[in-house]
């Protein structure tokens, strides 16, 4: 198990420090720190404070997820998805949020905004090479097998 610190923010001692709502669940939710209601306008984006600051391991990312209610009732999204939080990040977790409904959408104090979850990031060594080795594929991309 993976120690993760939180650090919650001065004036957001009521917001909830993210939490699991199920048992089995991946993603930790987030929820919103604004100090005033923010209402995104269809197609506004918008970064949203979450009010705490974290420390992992070196060997762990955070992703930040939308969240797949708010994605379908109302086309908020996030828009970097999934946003990586690096394990040497100290300041503010913030989720940039956009808006692909039809409606304006608002985002109040305390409400679920997102969902984190951590993975394992393996240690990797980049070598240049002359050439690479030969597959079936190829270079075969983006529709090649055509769908």
């Amino acid at each position: 198990m993976y120690p993760i610190q939180l650090k919650r923010l001065p004036g957001n001692e009521d917001i909830p420090l993210p939490q699991k709502m199920s048992e089995w669940a991946a993603g930790f939710d987030l929820h919103a720190a604004v100090a005033e209601p923010v209402t995104l306008a269809p197609g506004e984006r918008a970064l949203i404070p979450t009010g705490f600051a974290m420390a992992m391991p070196r060997e762990l990312e955070a992703q930040i997820r939308p969240r797949s209610g708010l994605a379908y009732k109302h086309g908020i999204t996030c828009l970097n998805s999934p946003g990586t939080i690096d394990a040497d990040y100290r300041g503010e977790v913030k989720v940039l949020l956009i808006n692909h409904g039809r409606e304006p959408f608002t985002i109040r104090r305390g409400e679920r905004i997102a969902q984190m979850v951590f993975q394992v990031v393996p240690q990797v060594r980049i070598e240049e090479v002359a050439e690479l080795s030969e597959t079936v594929r190829g270079e075969g991309g983006f529709g090649h097998t055509g769908t």
